[in-house]
């Protein structure tokens, strides 16, 4: 007689067990301090395009703006490796438009600079490109990444050739927060500061 009340109090305790794991209540209970706290934001019956931000525990912000010079200490350093320090880039800046194309080849050896460079920052360049040789091989901006939503400037600039053996094919503008801080990134192999005309 005792195991026919002791087997469905276990079944119960169990099961209350696993909804306080679980986040949901026990079938005639109530859910108390395990329930996630609901948002206080709400989208209202009269604007129904607004919709809740979720931003998501492994977000990661992507876009820099001219004052966000510091690392964000929350997250975890990202330390370059350096390379070799050899490249043969063939550089193509458009400050505007309208003007003229200014074409520049930077050919750097063991992190210095060759002979055949002609380029107006080429031992930054160099010096740059060894500390992170992946400085051009940057991942394409997704279409879901938010970035700032400032004009750098119309400028705009093509890099095509080689860093330590890797081909190389990179487009940089400054249309957006994301851009621009690429942009500012190689901005010593761009050969160019770039900044509102």
């Amino acid at each position: 007689m005792r195991s026919r009340f002791v087997r469905p109090l276990i079944a119960v305790l169990a099961l209350a067990g696993l909804a306080g794991c679980s986040g949901t209540p026990a079938p005639g209970g109530s859910s108390s301090a395990t329930s996630a706290p609901s948002s206080s934001v709400s989208p209202s019956a009269s604007s129904p395009s607004a919709t809740p931000s979720k931003p998501t525990p492994t977000q990661v912000p992507t876009t820099l703006g001219p004052e966000d010079t510091t690392p964000d200490p929350s997250l975890p350093a990202v330390k370059p490796t350096p390379g070799q320090g050899n490249a043969e880039l063939s550089i193509t800046v458009l400050e505007s438009a309208d003007a003229a194309p200014q074409h520049y080849t930077l050919v750097c050896i063991d992190g210095a600079p060759a002979a055949e460079s002609k380029h107006p920052t080429a031992d930054a360049a160099c010096t740059a490109l060894k500390n992170n040789p992946s400085l051009l091989s940057h991942a394409p901006i997704k279409s879901d990444q938010e970035c700032t939503q400032q004009f750098g400037g119309p400028q705009t600039a093509k890099v095509t050739g080689a860093v330590d053996g890797m081909e190389i094919s990179a487009s940089f503008s400054r249309t957006d927060g994301c851009q621009i801080a690429l942009w500012d990134a190689a901005s010593a192999i761009i050969g160019s500061s770039g900044g509102a005309a």
